[in-house]
């Protein structure tokens, strides 16, 4: 029913340009060109190598054409998923000014359907087509996700937010007058229907790279509170562009337009994968604190029954997930685990001894215990592991059987 639902969708949701404003031809060596169904024109010219026409087969049975642009200066590519009713054939000159005001390889592509695309549009289709572009970046140039960063215009937030939810190490997404679903660009809704389609109001939740989000304030199209959203939404929102009085299809007339684009190029090409690495380990970190658990960290606590610190025997054995989880490590960060075996983890007080640091446990129950072999200086810990008990209950056997011989 669902899928019924998604195909009704499609046919109110996509309008590719009829007739196509470009058709492809193979050359005498046998590479191909794009043909403006307009002027005539053909691009690449003879002898140009900085542009590539592909064909690119998806999963789902398409063949499906893309426009790759080299730029000798580039470090990063940008992957460009265009809005509705437009195609690569009314795209090229955008995409040649993107490449050398940004500095940037860009990869544009059509989706089924669109311009010289097989097959026929459908929320599935865009989501074969834009993995299938990725895996070409891969497989024919080199391109990893950590030096590739996604565009989305209007309904290619979909395919855009689709495949960055896929990506944890994707360098960058660019939502241009992004959609937070297709339904919610016709009227204004809090749930989620089954004849929806590009439900980016979930998927923007799972990008794990900064998204900059571009918006006109005037867009009669998808409103403006689209793309304050999902800009609110995002894990790692980098500073908005709210271009005043744009519309939908105007923004790269603006000066800002270009002008924040290549700022925020800039700082993802600043940001190398080690930084961002360690900013994810610290926000790991952070949540994990949050949660309750303490920042003292000890060395792992040796066996009584062996030397081996890593010992698996079995002789500290605790049925505590969270202090399995401290000895599972070489620096466990949690010392606060309430297992009944290990009492004097959560109790640590004032040393008693300034000679020995030995621990007076303050409380703990079984004090006496702690007094006695808890030491800093060695962590025997013989007490949490039952060592300090089984001395008490021999010592009182000792006693108890005196007193019958007696």
């Amino acid at each position: 029913m669902g899928c019924m639902f998604s195909h009704l969708a499609a046919k109110f949701a996509f309008f590719p340009p009829t007739p196509p404003t470009y058709h492809l031809t193979k050359n005498p060596d046998g590479k191909l060109s794009a043909v403006s169904a307009s002027s005539s024109s053909t691009f690449p010219a003879a002898g140009d190598s900085s542009i590539d026409v592909r064909v690119v087969k998806t999963r789902r049975g398409n063949k499906v054409a893309a426009f790759y642009l080299r730029n000798p200066n580039a470090r990063l590519t940008l992957l460009y998923s265009h809005g509705n009713a437009a195609d690569l054939g009314q795209l090229v000159d955008l995409f040649v000014q993107l490449k050398v005001n940004l500095r940037v390889n860009l990869m544009g592509y059509d989706y089924s359907g669109y311009g010289a695309s097989t097959g026929k549009p459908s929320e599935y289709d865009t989501y074969a087509d834009i993995e299938a572009v990725y895996e070409c970046l891969q497989t024919e140039y080199g391109v990893g996700q950590e030096d590739l960063i996604l565009y989305g215009q209007s309904v290619g937030s979909g395919p855009t937010l689709h495949l960055a939810s896929k990506l944890p190490r994707l360098r960058g997404v660019v939502l241009h007058s992004g959609i937070l679903s297709g339904l919610r660009v016709l009227c204004h809704v809090k749930f989620k229907f089954c004849c929806d389609i590009y439900s980016n109001v979930n998927k923007i939740k799972k990008v794990k790279c900064p998204v900059l989000v571009i918006h006109g304030t005037e867009d009669d199209v998808v409103n403006w509170l689209h793309g304050n959203r999902l800009w609110k939404m995002a894990k790692e929102p980098y500073e908005p562009l709210w271009i005043k009085g744009g519309g939908h299809c105007n923004l790269e007339i603006y000066p800002d337009y270009i002008r924040h684009l290549y700022r925020f190029i800039q700082d993802m090409e600043n940001t190398s994968t080690k930084s961002r690495l360690k900013k994810i380990w610290q926000e790991i970190r952070r949540r994990d604190e949050s949660k309750g658990c303490c920042s003292f960290r000890l060395c792992r606590p040796k066996c009584p029954s062996c030397p081996k610190p890593s010992c698996h025997c079995g002789c500290c054995k605790c049925e505590c997930p969270s202090l399995q989880g401290c000895f599972s490590c070489k620096k466990p960060s949690c010392v606060g685990c309430c297992c009944p075996k290990f009492k004097c983890c959560s109790c640590f007080g004032k040393p008693k001894c300034p000679k020995c640091s030995c621990w007076k446990c303050l409380k703990c129950s079984e004090s006496e215990c702690c007094r006695s072999c808890c030491c800093a200086g060695c962590f025997s810990w013989l007490c949490c592991c039952g060592g300090g008990k089984r001395k008490e209950m021999k010592t009182r056997g000792e006693t108890s059987l005196a007193k019958s011989e007696g």
